[in-house]
């Protein structure tokens, strides 16, 4: 379906549960996984959010999705994987990696779902309540853990030629 075809890991070593205002470690790992992948950052076409729905990490992690993407932040798909099955702790990673994987495979975005009350402070495409059809083939999924920890993978389309 897919092939990892570049990761990004930084470290803030800020707070033990917090991470870094403003999201620059979020967003170097954006940016050093696409440059991995060869890849420009408006060729991304989906980003599966760590997305703990908690106020300080989602606005966090928008602020890194605005830095890293500049304007084209606004016309990037997001979703929140965990707003579906819940925050996993260490097994998150890999369960977000599969919905990821299965994105790019069926072509669907998976909803933010119980998406009611907006945060003017989040204000970029979170896939609200209901998915989405389009054609994915660069996607980033994001793991931030605590302790200041930033991964970032991203996966292409697998295509055989």
């Amino acid at each position: 379906y897919a092939e990892i075809v570049g990761v990004g890991f930084t470290g803030d070593a800020y707070h033990i549960t917090a991470p870094v205002p403003g999201g620059d470690g979020a967003r170097r790992a954006m940016q050093i996984a696409v440059r991995e992948a060869g890849m420009q950052m408006h060729d991304v076409d989906y980003i599966n959010a760590h997305g703990t729905s908690t106020p300080y990490n989602d606005k966090v992690e928008t602020e890194a999705i605005k830095a890293a993407f500049n304007d084209y932040a606004y016309k990037l798909s997001i979703s929140s994987t965990k707003s579906m099955v819940g925050h996993l702790l260490g097994a998150s990673g890999a369960v977000e990696a599969i919905a990821s994987i299965l994105s790019i495979n069926h072509n669907i975005i998976h909803p933010t779902i119980n998406y009611e009350k907006p945060d003017p402070e989040c204000d970029l495409d979170y896939t609200p309540n209901n998915p989405v059809r389009k054609t994915l083939n660069l996607v980033l999924s994001n793991s931030f853990g605590f302790g200041g920890h930033n991964a970032c993978i991203a996966f292409k389309r697998y295509s055989a030629v």
